[in-house]
């Protein structure tokens, strides 16, 4: 048997392993942290599994670690308890098994042997078990040959892959998931058992599977997970908007691209550039209007006109169905969404001085992830058409850098806002106020004036006189 005490290099282990033997307890470290001990990535929750009381025993041991009694957090309906040590999150539980009524996903459960929870568990790679007893400290515990599977990439469930999903549908989420943060392939039984009970997803709640979406979003190749729910039937249920993206439809010998592919190919991109969970959420979106926009013209072949704006207005209704956040975060998405072709267009056409200050005007501070997003949207297989326009957005980014260092217009605030409009010339607020402001605005964005008060002064003064708009006393 493979022993990894060696590799158990936190205190932590050493300091359960005793308190456990005090207990006349046997517990195990087990999943996650098993398993990316032996891939050999970075892993700061450990599971511990106790063949008894779990709760005391982290009670106990964080007594020897003379934590505070309210540094441990126990949750009563699950049977856990859990503690922070060392920036690591160390969690506790009692062996148990497992059974599922057809309507829930919330488990029965009775206390078990480490063999029942093992069973419990949703992949091989995930059963994987390291004992901390004394007796055979180290040794790992595989009786599913998750260790084999680890060494061939392969996601694969330790009983019948239709029941450990009918049981508990979130481990189809799960298993494309890990496919994708691992780079993993899926067992064939397995992924055929995702398409036969991926329907079983309608009774996990939108939250546990945005969850895993944001955790696929966030992965090395995001794409790899969206191509499995495609492959298997998930996408149609949990992103049907993104499902319909897929496909090419031709006329008179004239095709557009596959949509969803390229939306992967972006996705891909912006992973590799960027963490912010947002700005993927927005690659996923950015063409997700194009299906109720496209329209075929003899002349021009294919077109998607405004699918940015209508795209932008389908973001809440999506994150409203998806029961994500109606916050800052969705107003980012929606903006960039309606955003993504602008850049693009100063890019084919002259960059005038004004069209770019309008641009840093929109975006605001989302400016620069604007750009990054933009220069992932170029997916062309013409490679001197990508090296163009990449030469292309570069010259953007320095018109941007020039005009903001200059103007100041990111986050701008006009030097005359509507107050001061009101008091120098005794109004109520009025459609003349507004007039008054619109004009001092579109006037600094034009670059007619600077972005100074004594220029937007001199503007309001003459725009006022035409109004027939005199100063009070």
């Amino acid at each position: 048997m493979k022993n990894l005490a060696k590799e158990l290099q936190h205190p932590i282990f050493r300091i359960v392993s005793e308190t456990a033997g005090q207990m006349g307890v046997p517990c195990y470290v087990i999943g996650g942290f098993v398993r990316d001990l032996l891939l050999r990535r970075p892993c700061k929750d450990i599971d511990i599994v106790a063949v008894g009381d779990g709760v005391e025993l982290a009670r106990q041991t964080a007594a020897r670690l003379n934590l505070p009694e309210q540094a441990v957090n126990v949750f009563k309906h699950y049977g856990t308890a859990m503690f922070r040590y060392e920036n690591m999150e160390i969690e506790f539980v009692g062996a148990r098994k497992e059974s599922y009524s057809p309507d829930s996903r919330n488990p029965s459960v009775t206390a078990g042997t480490l063999e029942d929870d093992q069973f419990r568990r949703d992949f091989t790679i995930n059963a994987l078990a390291i004992s901390l007893s004394e007796a055979d400290y180290g040794t790992l515990l595989d009786p599913f040959q998750g260790l084999e599977d680890l060494q061939h990439k392969i996601i694969r469930t330790p009983l019948d892959p239709e029941k450990t999903f009918s049981d508990d549908p979130l481990r189809i989420m799960r298993a494309i998931r890990f496919a994708s943060q691992l780079n993993f392939s899926i067992d064939m039984k397995t992924l055929e058992a995702i398409h036969t009970e991926a329907h079983r997803l309608e009774i996990v709640s939108k939250e546990r599977i945005v969850a895993e979406l944001n955790k696929i979003l966030l992965s090395r190749k995001p794409s790899v997970g969206f191509t499995l729910m495609d492959l298997t039937g998930v996408l149609d249920l949990v992103l049907p908007w993104v499902s319909k993206l897929k496909g090419v439809e031709s006329i008179n010998n004239q095709g557009h691209k596959d949509n969803f592919y390229h939306t992967m190919e972006v996705v891909d991109k912006i992973a590799i550039v960027s963490d912010n969970l947002w700005l993927c959420w927005t690659a996923l979106l950015h063409d997700i209007g194009k299906p109720q926009t496209k329209r075929y013209q003899p002349e021009t072949g294919w077109t998607f006109h405004q699918h940015e704006a209508v795209g932008a207005k389908m973001v809440p209704k999506i994150f409203r169905a998806l029961k994500m956040p109606l916050n800052e975060k969705m107003d980012y998405v929606k903006k960039l969404v309606y955003l993504h072709l602008r850049p693009i267009a100063l890019v084919e056409d002259s960059v005038t001085d004004s069209a770019v200050r309008r641009l840093l005007f929109d975006a605001g501070d989302d400016i620069d992830d604007l750009m990054l997003l933009c220069e992932a949207d170029i997916t062309s297989k013409n490679q001197e058409k990508v090296k163009h326009l990449l030469r292309n957005f570069e010259h953007v980014r320095q018109k941007l850098k020039i005009i903001e260092e200059k103007d100041r217009i990111r986050n701008f605030q006009p030097p005359i806002d509507g107050l001061y409009i009101m008091q120098k010339y005794g109004l109520q607020p009025c459609k003349e106020v507004g007039m008054l402001k619109n004009t001092i605005r579109e006037a600094i964005l034009d670059g007619v004036i600077g972005n100074n008060f004594e220029e937007a002064y001199r503007l309001l003064e003459t725009e006022a006189a035409k109004l027939g708009l005199k100063a009070v006393q």
